[in-house]
């Protein structure tokens, strides 16, 4: 089916998985982000004491995780073509991995461009940082001027790659869907 594909995106601790868990409620299918279980399995395999950033920062090969990552979001989008729903929503987009390696200073090569580009989403919405809402947990390890940054790296990536990027506004979970849902 030739479902509309909808990225929520945004920097650590913005609210994107509670707006996420708020369409599923409401019936939309959703598409989780994948980098926690990436996140987990990672601290598994390295040192502890080096859990103290982004996993891509301490994982012993970068580039593999950055790639491990890249295919998950490419086999999301893939599923959604043949769900049987008219709008599959994804927390985080195939793009998100491009800009998180632009915020760590990590070459990427043409495949991670050819997925941008050979993966196109109908909409895409950006929740901004929030501090009043920003906290920490064992996944996101990000301080919130940080995040920040990653903000900056998002914008600019959905923005090289010619997306139109939907800023959500502030406000209740159930207000930051309706502005989603109105807006698709």
């Amino acid at each position: 089916m030739n479902s509309k594909k909808i990225v929520i995106t945004g920097g650590p601790g913005t609210g994107k998985t509670s707006v996420i868990n708020e369409l599923k409620s409401r019936g939309y299918f959703c598409f989780e982000e994948i980098i926690r279980t990436l996140t987990s399995q990672a601290k598994n395999e390295s040192e502890s004491s080096k859990h103290f950033s982004n996993p891509i920062a301490f994982v012993d090969d970068p580039l593999l995780f950055n790639t491990q990552l890249l295919n998950g979001r490419v086999e999301q989008f893939t599923q959604s073509k043949v769900l049987n729903y008219k709008k599959s929503f994804f927390d985080r987009g195939i793009p998100d991995v491009l800009a998180y390696m632009e915020f760590f200073n990590q070459p990427f090569d043409k495949v991670f461009i050819e997925a941008c580009n050979n993966h196109i989403y109908t909409d895409v919405f950006i929740l901004p940082p929030w501090e009043a809402i920003y906290i920490s947990d064992n996944e996101r390890f990000e301080t919130f001027d940080e995040a920040l940054k990653i903000h900056d790296c998002l914008v600019n990536v959905y923005d090289n790659f010619g997306y139109d990027i939907k800023n959500v506004p502030f406000g209740s979970i159930s207000e930051r869907a309706n502005f989603i849902i109105d807006n698709i």
